[in-house]
């Protein structure tokens, strides 16, 4: 069986067992089947006709094909390569949030593209998940399209072998925290995210404190910024200790 590639990104490329791979008869998906049946505004719409060359499908991981046991939230994910258009092109994410919201099971996105390196022209990937924010129990998700770095297209894998991925459900965690967070375990995923983001806000208001510190004259108000810059610099401390 021929297996379908993006580019020169394949299921066997990224790591994935030659079981879940998708054969290339098969593999191309139309880019008029994602606005046959939802509204998409014109900008999406003009993205997906412009910026992206095509849609494959490069990957289908079930239970029945990795070994792994069959997951109370996600029955299957689908690993699908988009090939962008033009050199140096940007992650499509409200491309990848059109594709995403129509299928309620996981789905990675591979997206491929040329880029120039010291006069050369390479293939680099990067993976993109549409995952829920996280949020208190019972009020209406907020969605939002997560992507890696790019990397050199030989260079792009994904990790299923974590001892700790025995589900689909905990595999699309994996996987998740690989995009989002770097690293391939499935533990508190949500929990992770939100103390990245404490971390990101804190160094922010430490670096506009800083500067306002030092740009300002009156005592009062510089004791004031000083305190709530030390409050900040504790709370950063103890978030990464």
């Amino acid at each position: 069986m021929m297996i379908a590639s993006c580019g020169s990104v394949s299921a066997i490329t990224l790591g994935l067992p030659n079981s879940t791979a998708i054969s290339s008869e098969k593999a191309t998906l139309p880019k008029g089947l994602f606005v046959a049946k939802v509204p998409v505004s014109a900008k999406t719409k003009q993205r997906l006709a412009t910026e992206v060359e095509s849609i494959t499908m490069l990957s289908l991981l079930r239970p029945q094909n990795t070994s792994l046991s069959a997951g109370n939230r996600i029955p299957e994910i689908l690993v699908l390569g988009l090939r962008l258009h033009g050199k140096n092109a940007s992650v499509p994410t409200d491309v990848v949030e059109l594709i995403a919201m129509q299928r309620k099971s996981g789905m990675l996105f591979a997206c491929v593209r040329d880029a120039e390196i010291d006069g050369t022209v390479q293939k680099e990937c990067a993976f993109a998940v549409r995952r829920a924010l996280p949020g208190r129990a019972g009020h209406t998700p907020t969605f939002k399209v997560f992507a890696s770095a790019w990397v050199p297209a030989d260079e792009a894998l994904l990790d299923i072998s974590d001892p700790a991925v025995d589900s689909m459900d905990t595999l699309w965690e994996s996987l998740c925290a690989q995009v989002i967070l770097g690293d391939s375990s499935p533990a508190e995923v949500d929990a992770r995210m939100v103390r990245n983001a404490q971390i990101a806000q804190l160094k922010a208001d430490i670096d506009k404190l800083t500067r306002d510190h030092q740009r300002v004259k009156n005592s009062a108000q510089r004791n004031e910024i000083f305190a709530k810059l030390h409050k900040a610099k504790k709370q950063l401390e103890e978030l990464q200790g």
